[in-house]
């Protein structure tokens, strides 16, 4: 027979991974989930309030954001392009009007999950080489 797991058993064996994503999904600090990552929009905290854990520990740490945002921002500047040539008979001045100012505020929009999703990808790749500053909270 089957008992019903109480909330805090299920936690207990969350995948640590999906828990991070969650977490930063929402702009909270990877470990803890409680400090907020940002200080103002697209502006990263040096390190979270509540645990501690530091977000940027070298110059350059958020590289890998801006190759991220980069390669996302040109999948979705490729498929408003499919989407406008294939989807309308538009000529190239209404097409371009249209579709750069959409694209610009998608680059901007997407800047800080970026920026985000990094800092989970840089504290998961820690906790895997068992670095010592990276216990997550579950």
């Amino acid at each position: 027979m089957r008992t019903a797991r109480s909330p805090s058993a299920a936690r207990g064996r969350e995948n640590p991974w999906r828990v991070c994503f969650r977490r930063v999904l929402r702009h909270r600090c990877p470990q803890c989930g409680q400090g907020p990552l940002f200080s103002r929009w697209a502006r990263l905290h040096e390190r979270c309030r509540v645990c501690g854990l530091i977000y940027r520990r070298e110059p350059g740490a958020e590289l890998g954001s801006m190759y991220l945002s980069a390669t996302v921002s040109q999948l979705f500047a490729a498929g408003v392009f499919l989407a406008i040539w294939l989807g309308t008979d538009w000529g190239w001045q209404l097409s371009l009007l249209v579709s750069v100012p959409l694209v610009v505020s998608f680059c901007y929009a997407f800047l800080p999950w970026s920026m985000s999703l990094w800092t989970a990808v840089e504290y998961l790749h820690d906790v895997v080489n068992r670095e010592w500053w990276a216990r997550p909270r579950l």
